[in-house]
């Protein structure tokens, strides 16, 4: 049974004992209908404590089923159907607010993409997102979710990546540029070539992230709990004196009536859906509570490097002509014009590079793409083949130990274009950053070569450096961090990342051009290509404890407070039971602090 149809259930048996006791003048009824509910319900939690206690771990439950006991027992039973109604109503309340508060991490789920419209020949047919394949070549509607992740072939159009990046401004796609499944398409259609399956696509593997976030558990939710054993043992210390010193047993039961520790039972949970649901604005999917407690604790974060601190987007570093038959900017229109439908990174370098100069590209036919090779096309009249060095025919003096793509053109060697990935720009002020929020380790783990490491760790503050790793290696590093260090971070985006990832107390992936394993592996994902968004998960952990912290010992500091006035005999135990209404209120309040932005 759901809490709110427990909630319900008390209200309705509560009525029934009213219109016995006050309408047909029978409270025997009316006392054994509470009873009835009062034993359901603390059975019920009997049950539950037990399994708490079975776990190793100590909860709060104990006062409350001491409370509705004890009401019962000296018979107050009016305060002990209050009581019930402000367990269930408390849990119905979380129920709602933690809704409420974790509605931008279910909106994923709620606007999956469904059909798509398949171009074949002249014709067009609509087909489940499901059967969509690679180079499935797809029109897009106006108003339309991209159903699947693709390249645009044809048309022009502004396009709504909010649900997946966290970016308000609606960004404009043309041809050659990459579209996001999930994504809104503004008001004009496009034509897209399918790089991936539905299955495998940004907009799946972001639901799949949800649903995780949704069906792990936050092992932090029972934060109350540390406070368990001492708030148990100050009631019943306060209601046995006052029971002691006053010869009255009802002492007991109000002061035990104002410890009810619904407020230290909520406050937690809600303050970290609603953590959760703020990093999720901003471009932060966090799988589980935990995450958000680990990243707040957090002493030592590793970054990789490509992909991460830099761009993991080449860029064109010098056009190279074989001769002077073609000038640089001609070598490059033709290298850029044959790779404009090509998803390979370099090629997606070059043209991004070609777009940036404002370079216009010739239309492409007979395209050919020739796997772990490279790509042929008549461009402009001519035969344009782009790719490995042999492909292109490239003699051995020019071979260039840089990241490079040769050129063919008509059969003949017509030059190379070299290419170097450059920092982020937001890399140096993301470092200093995590600095003033206590990371006091921070370091580089890349494949990459020391020299090269070493230049990009200078630039963005990074003073430990651990290059020329392997996976294995990056492991190693991340396992050997002293206790002291701990929880420890990993921040990467590739494949190869993907063992660290899993391994780091946090895994964070960056996964707006990152791979599904790196995403799959990790414990948040950066959904947005923006390094400072990991400082901001760090930011918004940090927040979300404090107030959570806060929350639970506002519930406690209220609780006992009234235990003490409660002793005193001047809090009758159903005028109690009602304040703790209201401080229900008050720390489900506070908790959902969490979910504003600072």
């Amino acid at each position: 049974m759901s809490n709110f149809k427990k909630f319900l259930s008390t209200i309705a048996i509560g009525a029934a004992a009213l219109i016995s006791e006050f309408v047909f003048n029978q409270p025997n009824i009316a006392f054994w209908l509470i009873v009835l509910v009062g034993g359901i319900t603390t059975i019920s939690m009997l049950v539950g404590m037990i399994q708490t206690l079975k776990s190793g771990k100590y909860g709060v439950d104990i006062l409350a089923i001491t409370a509705i006991v004890a009401t019962l027992a000296v018979g107050e039973y009016w305060a002990s159907l209050m009581v019930l109604i402000m367990l269930t109503g408390g849990d119905s309340l979380e129920d709602y607010a933690s809704k409420q508060a974790g509605r931008e991490l279910r909106s994923l789920l709620d606007n999956s993409p469904q059909t798509a419209h398949r171009i074949l020949s002249n014709t067009i047919e609509d087909i489940a997102v499901n059967d969509v394949e690679v180079n499935d070549l797809l029109l897009v509607k106006p108003g339309e979710l991209v159903p699947a992740d693709g390249l645009v072939l044809e048309g022009e159009s502004s396009v709504d990546e909010s649900s997946l990046t966290g970016e308000s401004k609606p960004i404009e796609k043309k041809r050659s540029d990459e579209l996001m499944s999930g994504s809104v398409n503004g008001d004009a259609a496009l034509r897209i070539k399918v790089t991936k399956k539905a299955a495998d696509s940004q907009y799946q593997t972001l639901v799949k992230l949800v649903k995780e976030s949704e069906a792990k558990p936050a092992h932090f939710v029972r934060l109350a709990d540390r406070y368990a054993v001492p708030f148990t043992i100050v009631a019943y210390i306060i209601g046995g004196l006052a029971w002691f010193i006053s010869k009255d047993p009802v002492r007991f039961a109000e002061v035990l009536v104002v410890a009810s520790p619904c407020p230290l039972i909520l406050a937690a949970p809600i303050a970290l859906v609603a953590g959760m649901s703020r990093s999720s604005r901003n471009g932060i999917v966090v799988k589980s509570g935990t995450t958000i407690e680990k990243l707040a604790r957090a002493k030592m974060i590793a970054f990789d490097k490509t992909g991460t601190l830099t761009e993991g987007r080449l860029f064109v570093d010098l056009v190279e002509p074989a001769s002077s038959h073609f000038s640089a900017e001609e070598l490059l229109r033709l290298a850029a014009s044959a790779e404009q439908e090509s998803s390979h990174i370099l090629a997606r370098s070059l043209v991004a590079y070609a777009k940036d100069t404002e370079l216009p590209l010739y239309s492409v036919s007979n395209l050919e793409e020739q796997t772990g090779q490279g790509i042929q096309a008549e461009v402009n009249g001519h035969l344009v083949k782009v790719g490995k060095a042999a492909f292109a025919s490239a003699p051995q003096e020019d071979m260039a130990e840089q990241t490079s793509v040769w050129i063919a053109i008509d059969q003949k060697y017509a030059g190379k274009i070299s290419f170097k990935d450059s920092i982020r720009p937001e890399s140096k002020d993301t470092i200093a950053t995590l600095k003033q929020l206590g990371l006091q380790r921070i370091l580089m783990l890349t494949g990459d070569q020391s020299a090269v490491a070493n230049q990009i760790a200078n630039q963005v503050g990074i003073t430990e450096v651990h290059a020329q790793c392997l996976p294995k290696e990056k492991i190693d590093v991340l396992n050997q961090a002293p206790e002291s260090d701990r929880p420890v971070i990993m921040v990467g985006d590739g494949v190869n990342d993907a063992p660290a990832l899993a391994i780091a107390d946090i895994g964070i992936a960056m996964g707006a051009r990152g791979s599904t394993a790196a995403s799959e592996s990790a414990d948040a994902v950066i959904l947005k290509d923006d390094l400072t968004r990991v400082s901001e998960a760090v930011k918004i952990s940090q927040d979300t404890m404090r107030i959570a912290r806060q929350s639970v010992l506002i519930g406690i500091f209220i609780c006992v407070f009234l235990m003490l006035v409660a002793s005193t005999g001047v809090i009758p135990a159903l005028l109690g039971a009602a304040l703790q209404e209201v401080v229900d209120t008050v720390s489900i309040l506070s908790a959902l602090r969490a979910r504003r932005e600072r």
